[in-house]
């Protein structure tokens, strides 16, 4: 069989500025890959790339064309295994550019043999998990404003980013705004252990979930420190990035967060989940602000999941990808009426 690829950037602005503890982004940059069969069928998948983890754009751009050569050697797009391990042989690092690829073989396999991806792991459509929208930091009065129009849209999971001087202010302007919602707090590393502690006693009271990654990922007895102490469950996310940090976080947390942008491919990410599984960790599988590109692959994973947050391409102000409906927050795969990962241009 003979396989084509290509792949091109596109910048996509957001709704709102997004503000994490690390920083503020008001466009993301994806890179869209395509790979077809010669036959008319072509899988569609896109890097998120996160600079916190040494990926750009432009670094993605720069290791395809040695990727998209593997996909193009190995000419069979059912041989993913294969595949993938010659892609992470190719390039050890630079997750999300494999990633892609990744993504664009499974819709490109799923739409040659007619069926959705959920269905071709064989998992039940009615077991998705719903996921959260993220309430990103801002001034007090945009976070109210963010929360009511999350709200209204029919969201009733919500994560609030934290990690600055004013947290119970964040989080207590939300719980207002949101007085029934599921909460729970990301705070992306910026509190020390001992401040963590402190400040998650302070935030239980509003009734939360739980924290993501209270405290930076290169202290990882800190994040056992937390965990041991904290009236709330921890999840791990950037303590959390390929299979072999599922057992180093068994005991320092109480959730794997996982990223196909962090742990390169779907293939990946299912031996991460059932890993976890193993070491007794709740799943949770998040995202980078991406299109439906990438997204609508994450989807057909939730009802692998205790949790998701795939709200990627709800942030954008315009995609030009769809993928699977998530009306609400609701992963509605059964309502997906095509084959792949669902994604199409819009």
């Amino acid at each position: 069989m003979s396989l084509t690829t290509e792949f091109e950037r596109v910048s996509l602005p957001l709704e709102y500025p997004f503000t994490i503890s690390r920083g503020t982004e008001d466009t993301a940059e994806n890179v869209v890959v395509r790979i077809a069969d010669g036959e008319g069928t072509e899988g569609i998948g896109a890097a998120a790339p996160s600079s916190h983890y040494g990926e750009t754009a432009a670094t993605v751009e720069a290791v395809l064309p040695d990727l998209l050569a593997v996909v193009e050697e190995v000419g069979d797009p059912h041989q993913l295994d294969r595949i993938e391990r010659r892609l992470r042989e190719t390039v050890e690092r630079n997750p999300a550019a494999r990633c892609a690829v990744s993504i664009a073989l499974h819709d490109l396999v799923c739409k040659r043999l007619d069926v959705p991806l959920y269905r071709y792991w064989g998992l039940d459509p009615d077991e998705a998990v719903p996921t959260t929208y993220t309430i990103g930091i801002d001034s007090a009065e945009t976070m109210r404003e963010k929360t009511e129009t999350a709200v209204e849209r029919g969201h009733a999971k919500l994560k609030v980013k934290v990690g600055t001087d004013r947290d119970e202010e964040i989080v207590s302007t939300v719980r207002d705004a949101a007085p029934d919602a599921t909460i729970r707090v990301d705070a992306n590393e910026a509190w020390s252990p001992r401040e963590a502690v402190r400040k998650i006693d302070a935030l239980a009271a509003y009734d939360l979930e739980f924290v993501e990654q209270p405290v930076p990922a290169g202290n990882p007895e800190g994040l056992k420190f937390v965990r041991e102490r904290s009236a709330l469950p921890i999840a791990a996310d950037e303590s959390c990035i390929t299979l072999s940090d599922i057992p180093q976080i068994a005991d320092k947390a109480d959730i794997a967060n996982l990223k196909l942008m962090k742990c390169g491919g779907l293939r990946e990410a299912e031996r991460m989940i059932h890993a976890a599984r193993a070491h007794g960790l709740e799943v949770m599988l998040g995202c980078m602000v991406e299109s439906n590109a990438a997204i609508a692959a994450a989807a057909h994973l939730a009802p692998l999941l205790d949790y998701a947050d795939l709200d990627g391409s709800l942030l954008l102000d315009d995609d030009p990808y769809e993928g699977v409906p998530m009306a609400g927050g609701t992963i509605d795969l059964a309502g997906l009426d095509r084959p792949g990962t669902g994604v199409r241009p819009t």
